[in-house]
Protein backbone atom coordinates (compact mmCIF):
# COMPACT_ATOMS: atom_id res chain seq x y z
CA UNK A 1 0.00 0.00 0.00
CA UNK A 2 1.47 3.04 -1.20
CA UNK A 3 1.95 5.99 1.71
CA UNK A 4 -0.24 9.14 2.07
CA UNK A 5 1.42 12.90 1.99
CA UNK A 6 -1.00 15.37 3.22
CA UNK A 7 0.44 18.54 2.50
CA UNK A 8 -0.87 22.03 3.35
CA UNK A 9 1.07 24.90 1.08
CA UNK A 10 -0.53 27.64 2.67
CA UNK A 11 -2.05 26.42 5.82
CA UNK A 12 -5.31 28.56 7.31
CA UNK A 13 -4.28 27.64 10.73
CA UNK A 14 -1.60 25.23 11.57
CA UNK A 15 -1.72 24.30 15.59
CA UNK A 16 -0.74 22.44 18.89
CA UNK A 17 -3.77 21.89 21.07
CA UNK A 18 -5.33 18.90 23.92
CA UNK A 19 -8.22 17.28 25.05
CA UNK A 20 -8.37 16.58 28.48
CA UNK A 21 -8.06 17.38 31.83
CA UNK A 22 -4.18 18.45 32.92
CA UNK A 23 -2.67 15.05 34.04
CA UNK A 24 -4.93 13.19 31.34
CA UNK A 25 -4.60 14.95 28.40
CA UNK A 26 -3.80 13.86 24.54
CA UNK A 27 -1.79 16.16 22.29
CA UNK A 28 -2.67 17.24 19.05
CA UNK A 29 -1.32 19.57 16.19
CA UNK A 30 -3.93 20.20 13.67
CA UNK A 31 -3.48 21.70 9.99
CA UNK A 32 -6.20 23.29 8.11
CA UNK A 33 -6.49 24.58 4.96
CA UNK A 34 -9.66 25.19 3.07
CA UNK A 35 -12.22 22.48 4.10
CA UNK A 36 -9.75 20.20 4.89
CA UNK A 37 -8.80 19.52 8.00
CA UNK A 38 -5.80 16.93 9.62
CA UNK A 39 -5.26 15.74 13.01
CA UNK A 40 -2.02 13.96 14.54
CA UNK A 41 -1.76 12.56 17.97
CA UNK A 42 1.68 12.60 19.39
CA UNK A 43 3.24 13.15 22.65
CA UNK A 44 3.80 16.00 25.04
CA UNK A 45 7.79 15.65 24.95
CA UNK A 46 7.13 15.75 20.91
CA UNK A 47 5.11 18.89 20.89
CA UNK A 48 8.03 20.84 22.92
CA UNK A 49 10.79 19.58 21.42
CA UNK A 50 8.77 20.71 18.08
CA UNK A 51 8.12 24.40 19.01
CA UNK A 52 12.14 24.40 20.56
CA UNK A 53 13.86 22.99 17.43
CA UNK A 54 11.18 25.92 15.13
CA UNK A 55 12.82 28.65 17.31
CA UNK A 56 16.37 27.33 16.74
CA UNK A 57 15.33 27.33 13.01
CA UNK A 58 13.98 30.67 12.91
CA UNK A 59 17.25 31.88 14.46
CA UNK A 60 19.48 30.15 12.25
CA UNK A 61 17.69 31.36 9.26
CA UNK A 62 18.57 34.58 10.09
CA UNK A 63 21.84 34.72 11.17
CA UNK A 64 22.67 32.77 8.04
CA UNK A 65 20.31 34.19 5.36
CA UNK A 66 20.23 37.88 7.35
CA UNK A 67 16.92 39.02 9.11
CA UNK A 68 15.79 40.85 6.42
CA UNK A 69 14.12 37.50 5.07
CA UNK A 70 12.24 36.96 8.04
CA UNK A 71 9.45 39.73 8.70
CA UNK A 72 9.55 41.61 11.94
CA UNK A 73 5.82 41.79 12.20
CA UNK A 74 4.72 39.76 15.60
CA UNK A 75 2.28 37.04 15.16
CA UNK A 76 -1.33 36.83 16.08
CA UNK A 77 -1.86 34.23 19.20
CA UNK A 78 -4.74 31.99 17.87
CA UNK A 79 -6.45 30.66 21.42
CA UNK A 80 -9.18 28.85 19.94
CA UNK A 81 -9.25 25.40 20.66
CA UNK A 82 -8.93 22.18 18.40
CA UNK A 83 -11.10 21.92 15.30
CA UNK A 84 -14.12 19.41 16.01
CA UNK A 85 -14.97 16.66 15.18
CA UNK A 86 -11.33 15.78 15.89
CA UNK A 87 -10.47 13.08 13.85
CA UNK A 88 -6.86 11.52 14.44
CA UNK A 89 -5.41 10.77 10.76
CA UNK A 90 -2.44 8.95 12.66
CA UNK A 91 -0.09 8.94 15.61
CA UNK A 92 3.37 10.73 15.13
CA UNK A 93 6.26 8.79 15.31
CA UNK A 94 9.36 10.76 13.13
CA UNK A 95 9.72 14.26 12.66
CA UNK A 96 11.52 16.54 10.07
CA UNK A 97 12.16 20.03 10.06
CA UNK A 98 13.65 21.97 7.01
CA UNK A 99 13.81 25.62 5.44
CA UNK A 100 12.75 25.32 1.61
CA UNK A 101 14.52 28.90 0.33
CA UNK A 102 12.49 29.02 -2.52
CA UNK A 103 9.08 29.33 -0.77
CA UNK A 104 10.93 31.07 2.25
CA UNK A 105 8.53 28.87 4.58
CA UNK A 106 9.74 26.07 7.41
CA UNK A 107 8.40 22.83 6.27
CA UNK A 108 7.75 20.59 9.18
CA UNK A 109 6.84 17.26 8.07
CA UNK A 110 5.11 14.54 10.74
CA UNK A 111 5.12 10.77 10.05
CA UNK A 112 3.18 8.03 10.92
CA UNK A 113 4.61 5.33 13.69
CA UNK A 114 5.44 2.20 12.29
CA UNK A 115 6.94 -0.84 13.28
CA UNK A 116 9.87 -0.85 10.91
CA UNK A 117 12.49 1.50 11.29
CA UNK A 118 12.31 5.11 9.28
CA UNK A 119 14.79 5.74 6.50
CA UNK A 120 15.78 9.30 7.26
CA UNK A 121 15.78 9.38 3.24
CA UNK A 122 11.89 9.50 3.39
CA UNK A 123 11.68 12.35 5.88
CA UNK A 124 11.05 15.39 3.14
CA UNK A 125 10.30 13.16 0.18
CA UNK A 126 7.59 12.02 -1.91
CA UNK A 127 8.83 8.67 -2.31
CA UNK A 128 5.77 5.92 -2.57
CA UNK A 129 7.42 4.08 0.02
CA UNK A 130 7.23 5.09 3.58
CA UNK A 131 5.05 5.95 6.53
CA UNK A 132 1.74 7.83 5.90
CA UNK A 133 2.90 12.04 6.54
CA UNK A 134 1.64 15.38 7.30
CA UNK A 135 4.04 17.94 5.76
CA UNK A 136 3.21 21.69 6.34
CA UNK A 137 4.63 24.76 5.07
CA UNK A 138 4.91 28.13 7.58
CA UNK A 139 5.64 30.88 6.88
CA UNK A 140 8.35 32.82 9.34
CA UNK A 141 5.34 34.58 10.86
CA UNK A 142 3.37 31.25 11.22
CA UNK A 143 6.06 29.18 12.48
CA UNK A 144 6.62 31.85 15.19
CA UNK A 145 2.62 31.61 16.08
CA UNK A 146 2.87 27.82 16.56
CA UNK A 147 5.98 27.72 18.21
CA UNK A 148 4.61 30.41 20.78
CA UNK A 149 1.39 28.91 21.48
CA UNK A 150 2.86 24.92 21.60
CA UNK A 151 4.80 26.53 24.42
CA UNK A 152 1.83 27.63 26.05
CA UNK A 153 -0.16 24.43 25.63
CA UNK A 154 2.78 22.05 26.86
CA UNK A 155 3.07 24.00 30.13
CA UNK A 156 -0.70 24.44 30.55
CA UNK A 157 -0.33 21.39 32.37
CA UNK A 158 -0.29 20.08 36.24
CA UNK A 159 2.24 22.73 37.85
CA UNK A 160 5.13 21.06 39.41
CA UNK A 161 6.07 20.43 43.06
CA UNK A 162 8.68 22.98 44.12
CA UNK A 163 10.60 20.14 45.95
CA UNK A 164 11.16 17.68 42.98
CA UNK A 165 9.88 19.35 40.14
CA UNK A 166 7.36 15.94 39.77
CA UNK A 167 3.79 17.22 38.64
CA UNK A 168 1.37 18.27 41.15
CA UNK A 169 -1.80 16.52 40.80
CA UNK A 170 -5.11 17.78 42.33
CA UNK A 171 -4.93 15.44 45.21
CA UNK A 172 -1.03 16.15 45.46
CA UNK A 173 1.72 13.74 45.70
CA UNK A 174 4.28 11.46 47.46
CA UNK A 175 7.11 13.63 47.24
CA UNK A 176 10.48 11.63 46.96
CA UNK A 177 12.40 14.86 48.31
CA UNK A 178 10.63 13.91 51.56
CA UNK A 179 10.91 10.19 51.56
CA UNK A 180 7.36 9.46 50.84
CA UNK A 181 6.61 10.13 54.59
CA UNK A 182 4.79 13.28 53.58
CA UNK A 183 2.28 13.82 51.33
CA UNK A 184 2.24 17.55 49.03
CA UNK A 185 -0.78 18.93 48.16
CA UNK A 186 -0.88 21.63 45.50
CA UNK A 187 -1.86 24.66 48.07
CA UNK A 188 1.55 23.66 50.47
CA UNK A 189 4.21 25.79 50.13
Amino acid sequence: MSRVIHVFRQPERFVAGTVGEPGDRSFYLQAIQEARTVSVLLEKQQVSVLADRITALLQEVARRFGAEDLPDEEPGTDLDPLAVPLEEEFRVGTMGLGWDSESRSIVVELLAVTEEEVDESVVLDDTEEGPDALRVFLSPVQARAFADRAERVVSAGRPPCPLCAEPLDPQGHVCVRLNGYHQRSPVED
